[in-house]
């Protein structure tokens, strides 16, 4: 892994404490891990190669669509630092409440996990997010995620295997880009 804020966040933020007790001997595997609801926790080297396509800047608002057990959301808020706003949505009650102790756990209060809207996708938000990180496959590119980036915004995204890089330019236009091959849990859509 490179030495870069990527490593950093992972090192400052381990999985360990946001997996099930049964699986934390785990946590170092770079593999998915079951967390429940029959979700997993992404392996460690997908999350730093999304994390690095998102090139988080610090003070960024940012969304996490998929949040599960809420260790994305902690690495995007040591990331972005306590200027910045970071939200995990995930549409499992269960999960959401477990990932939102987990994250009001690690003490970085500009971070929370909520439970994602029923038919909605998402989190709209006035001005768009800078940043949204979706760590569940899409069968095609939401559009209502799209939506939701602000101009200069970055989304990536798992569709149909393929990662992709959404990059929202100022002036509107979209220029999405593939980046290598991945296997998620299926992605909702409202």
């Amino acid at each position: 892994m490179a030495d870069d804020a990527v490593a950093g966040a992972m090192r400052a933020v381990p999985r360990t404490g946001f997996l099930p007790r049964s699986q934390r001997s785990f946590a170092g595997a770079d593999h998915p891990l079951p967390i429940g609801q029959g979700q997993t926790s992404s392996q460690p080297s997908t999350v730093a190669a999304m994390l690095r396509l998102l090139r988080v800047p610090r003070r960024a608002r940012i969304l996490d669509v998929g949040a599960g057990s809420g260790w994305t959301t902690a690495l995007l808020a040591h990331l972005t630092g306590p200027d910045g706003e970071v939200l995990g949505v995930e549409r499992h009650a269960r999960l959401a409440e477990w990932g939102a102790a987990n994250v009001a756990a690690t003490g970085m209060g500009w971070a929370r996990v909520e439970q994602a809207e029923t038919d909605a996708l998402g989190a709209p938000r006035t001005g768009g997010w800078d940043r949204i990180l979706v760590s569940a496959t899409a069968d095609r590119l939401p559009p209502e995620l799209v939506d939701q980036l602000a101009p200069g915004g970055l989304m990536v995204i798992p569709v149909r295997g393929r990662m992709l890089l959404v990059e929202r330019h100022a002036d509107g236009d979209v220029h999405v880009s593939e980046h290598g091959a991945y296997r998620f849990v299926p992605l909702v859509e409202g």
